[in-house]
């Protein structure tokens, strides 16, 4: 094999390496109290974001917090300087999408959602 063919491959396995290392290492870091993201029930004729046919897997701490006992989802812990949330799912970005796709149903502090027809206001907290 040619030097510079060995070298080409030895630079493409660290690419992948890395690469794969970014993917899965920030779901490890997380310093500080966690974040969680609540459902509380209401009662209001506003508009919210209807959830029914959403997968849990596509917004798994809004279910989590609905299908939970105590109306919270596990907690999501924010990496050292912020670069965790450009490689994770969050919270955040759950109630920012349903934001974006309703944006009547958003409030000051979260977003209306309804789900098995109960309206729920979602927002995420830090106590």
């Amino acid at each position: 094999m040619r030097r510079a063919t060995r070298n080409l491959l030895i630079a493409i396995v660290l690419v992948v390496v890395a690469l794969l290392a970014l993917g899965a290492l920030p779901s490890y870091l997380g310093s500080g109290d966690p974040y969680y993201l609540t459902v509380e029930p209401i009662e209001t004729n506003g508009t919210a974001a209807d959830v029914n046919n959403v997968s849990d897997r596509r917004y798994p701490y809004l279910i989590g917090a609905i299908e939970s006992p105590d109306g919270r989802s596990d907690g999501y812990q924010a990496g050292p300087y912020g670069m965790k949330e450009w490689f994770t799912h969050t919270p955040f970005d759950e109630v920012d999408a349903l934001t974006q796709q309703v944006p009547n149903a958003s409030t000051e502090t979260g977003v209306r959602v309804r789900r098995g027809g109960e309206v729920y206001h979602a927002e995420v907290v830090r106590p």
